[in-house]
């Protein structure tokens, strides 16, 4: 028995960047604590990197440039933290038909590949976990999947990506424009040379397919995901949203939607919008990240922490390594995907919205008459109207009640039309109050 237990459960690592440098170094660093709490040592037997010259730090003795042996090496457990999607598929797939289990923060190969990579792992018994693949540090994955298995959610919406959350942040606390402001986070390393994947809401819409599938039980992939980015938000958006009392975050919200006969569906989306401050959301500043979920039997639940890091992504990655060699230790493994309840993903155009509405319109009688027509020709509720200015800097500010994200389209197209608007000047969702 005393020979079992001091047999390793060996590990091998596919990349060795920020994020697999810090997981070699923990690794090391806790080996004890690790032993401890598994009830058998954790032994790192091998890192395939694609220049082995670049890492003094690593025992070169671990170190390849050959991923596929390593994946053949016949280890217990492979992490994989090197992202994209190739050859991080390949290897994954290659390893969980062996049964060989993986542990991985590729938020984008799950969200388009995760069904194969699940099918792959129980075709085998072998376990894929990937809490780090979301939100960093913070515990999210798995209270959504095994603590709330019991519950029925019916929200997740969060922040969770930093490069955003620190530029919208910047721009409220300064009222300073986008592109400075961006450029700000690119100094201070909170935003890469090429932001194109968090501002445009790439990275943002992986992570919602993710939570999405979690939380409903339902495949979701990244091109379910209905994506908008910060891009095109300027200084005078986030002061019109100051002045109603809200701010503006890029959100990724998944919810249950019943339409009228009952059935249900799924809507999951990625865009700014304007949520009040009273909100927990609101005070999320930084590059932090925060998620808050609602569900029927446990109310509403939030979620904070570092979003992103080397350390803190490394935490997620251990989190994941410790249950996987304790499933092994105990001869079983972790749960499983569950896509049983296959909700259809709803379009954006029926997902039910609401909009604030900034206009720049002619300052003479009826136009607002004019304007509010054009709201009820679309079945569209206004709940708030605030009319500035006078002659040529008059303007015209309307916040909806809830409505097809279509209605409010095709009433915002309509308003353009109207010979007494001369602009308008911005569009965006408000979300975190009743309607």
């Amino acid at each position: 028995m005393s020979e079992v237990r001091n047999t390793p459960i060996t590990v091998a690592m596919l990349g060795c960047g920020t994020v697999g440098g810090q997981v070699a170094r923990l690794l090391h660093e806790q080996a004890d604590d690790l032993t401890a709490r598994i009830g058998r040592p954790i032994r790192l037997t091998g890192i395939a990197v694609r220049r082995p010259h670049r890492h003094p730090e690593i025992d070169p003795e671990l170190l390849t440039t050959d991923a596929e042996a390593l994946v053949d090496s016949g280890v217990d457990l492979i992490v994989e933290v090197i992202g994209g999607i190739e050859p991080a598929r390949s290897l994954l797939l290659r390893a969980l038909k062996s049964g060989t289990s993986v542990v991985t923060a590729n938020k984008a190969l799950l969200a388009e590949h995760g069904p194969e990579l699940h099918a792959a792992a129980d075709s085998s018994g072998a376990d894929l976990y990937f809490e780090a693949a979301v939100a960093g540090a913070i515990p999210l994955l798995r209270p959504l999947r095994e603590s709330l298995a019991g519950d029925r959610i019916s929200r997740v919406m969060g922040i969770v990506n930093g490069t955003t959350n620190y530029v919208l942040s910047a721009m409220d606390a300064s009222g300073s424009g986008y592109a400075e402001t961006l450029d700000e986070a690119g100094r201070l390393g909170y935003a890469e040379a090429d932001p194109t994947a968090d501002v445009d809401g790439f990275d943002a819409a992986a992570k919602a397919a993710i939570l999405a599938s979690s939380a409903f039980h339902t495949r979701v992939r990244a091109e379910d995901v209905h994506r908008e980015g910060i891009s095109g938000l300027s200084a005078a958006d986030v002061a019109a949203a100051q002045l109603l009392g809200r701010t503006v975050k890029l959100l990724a919200i998944c919810e249950r939607v019943v339409d009228q006969s009952g059935a249900e569906s799924v809507s999951v989306r990625v865009h700014p919008a304007m949520i009040p401050r009273a909100h927990p959301l609101a005070s999320v500043g930084g590059a932090f990240n925060a998620v808050f979920v609602e569900a029927e039997a446990a109310g509403q639940l939030m979620f904070y922490g570092q979003g992103a890091g080397g350390a803190q992504t490394a935490s997620a990655v251990l989190g994941d390594v410790v249950a996987v060699a304790r499933n092994r230790v105990a001869g079983g493994y972790g749960p499983r995907e569950s896509a049983y309840a296959r909700l259809p993903v709803r379009p954006m155009g029926e997902t039910p919205t609401r909009y604030h509405v900034s206009l720049d319109v002619a300052d003479r009688t009826g136009v607002l008459s004019q304007v509010a027509l054009v709201f009820a020709e679309h079945d569209v509720s206004i709940a708030i109207v605030r009319q500035e200015g006078r002659s040529d800097e008059a303007s015209l500010v309307l916040v909806t009640h809830t409505a097809s994200d279509a209605a409010l389209r095709s009433t915002v197209d309509k308003l353009a039309g109207l010979p007494a608007v001369r602009e308008v000047v911005s569009v965006m969702r408000v979300e975190g109050e009743e309607a």
